[in-house]
């Protein structure tokens, strides 16, 4: 089994380390409190796992070749993630009506399945898994096999990137003590997952 581990890795640090809704949902968390990332994190590796998974049993395929069903997950996660957007704008002045207030994250499990619901509905992220793993499975191996390894290295690389992540927002989370400052970081972030709505929408 000759899988081209090369091209796979260059491709999947380069998708790993842009930013995308999840990133911002995790560090929007994580600003508000390093065990809100965490949890954000566990709900977007989560959907990972199940995208992995259904392209590892090829359920994303059969979906995929589905135009209504593909534009039917476009539009929920694309309604998910302007409705996200709107929230936070709507809440951002609460640091400047109460200074040293943080965002209402509600609890624990609400985070989480945010963070599961940003992966679960975004189609870019089936689509990923679609493209990427083919390229870089052996034709004459296994393709259960290889896909299911694939997926767990893709996974796992993800896993990792949120242990930096997370931790490192704990010297932002100093930065936004400022009422102002806070202000400005979850208007971006609102006004972020409203770009990547539209981007979404536009593919």
């Amino acid at each position: 089994m000759h899988i081209a581990w090369g091209p796979f890795l260059l491709a999947l640090v380069v998708i790993v380390v842009v930013p995308g809704p999840d990133f911002v949902l995790v560090t929007r968390s994580a600003a508000s409190g390093r065990r809100w990332g965490w949890l954000a994190a566990a709900g977007v590796t989560c959907g990972l796992v199940l995208h992995a998974t259904a392209a590892t049993l090829g359920l994303s395929a059969l979906l995929a070749a589905v135009p209504a069903a593909l534009l039917a997950v476009k539009v929920a996660g694309v309604g998910y993630l302007v409705w996200m957007g709107l929230q936070i704008l709507r809440h951002s002045g609460a640091a400047l009506a109460e200074p040293g207030s943080v965002p209402e994250l509600v609890s624990g499990r609400s985070v989480f399945l945010r963070g599961l619901l940003t992966d679960v509905l975004n189609p870019k992220v089936m689509l990923t898994f679609l493209t990427l793993l083919p390229q870089a499975m052996d034709p004459a191996g296994e393709p259960i096999r290889q896909a299911a390894l694939l997926s767990a290295v893709a996974v796992g690389a993800f896993a990792v990137w949120w242990l930096v992540v997370v931790p490192s927002v704990r010297k932002l989370s100093a930065l936004l003590a400022a009422p102002r400052r806070r202000v400005v970081f979850e208007r971006c972030c609102g006004g972020a997952l409203l770009v990547l709505a539209t981007s979404i929408a536009a593919t």
